[in-house]
């Protein structure tokens, strides 16, 4: 991924209002990501634990996604698989929803999808990050194959938020 600049990201929300998009929280260590090892910039909202963040660059353009996730509750602590990337962790799958864009959001409609907490999925794709013992399942994919998956993944739903 390419990296990307405060404005940039503020301007790629579709789901979310320019004046919310103005007042969200946008990581200050954008210099220091590891834009090369990433198919996506994801982030929570340090003042509100409950709010995520994610930016993508899809067809030349940067697209960015409000989410909210849920909050902790005890079915959290068994096994759980993220939809994006297919890692399994204990208690870091978190429910994300994303209201829908334009119309269809302001009447509340939303999409949801499990995805890593701390939504790092391309870095556990990579081995870059650990998820613990048993996180990545064998398989016989190559390691660009899993990451071609995990984009498809994360397009299938910014097109299910978009639609």
């Amino acid at each position: 991924m390419r990296p990307l600049n405060e404005r940039e990201i503020r301007a790629a929300f579709v789901n979310c209002t320019k004046g919310e998009a103005k007042r969200l929280s946008v990581p200050h260590d954008l210099a220091d990501r590891p834009w090369d090892d990433l198919d996506f910039l994801g982030w929570r909202d340090p003042q509100a634990p409950d709010r995520a963040y994610l930016a993508v660059e899809l067809g030349g353009r940067p697209v960015a996604l409000a989410l909210r996730s849920s909050g902790t509750t005890s079915w959290q602590t068994r096994r759980s698989m993220c939809s994006m990337c297919l890692t399994t962790h204990t208690g870091g799958v978190s429910l994300m929803v994303a209201a829908k864009a334009g119309k269809a959001g302001q009447q509340g409609n939303s999409v949801g999808v499990y995805i890593c907490s701390d939504l790092a999925c391309s870095l556990y794709v990579r081995g870059r990050k650990d998820a613990g013992v048993g996180a990545r399942l064998p398989e016989s994919l190559t390691l660009e194959e899993k990451i071609q998956r995990t984009v498809a993944n994360l397009t299938a739903f910014i097109a299910r938020v978009t639609a």
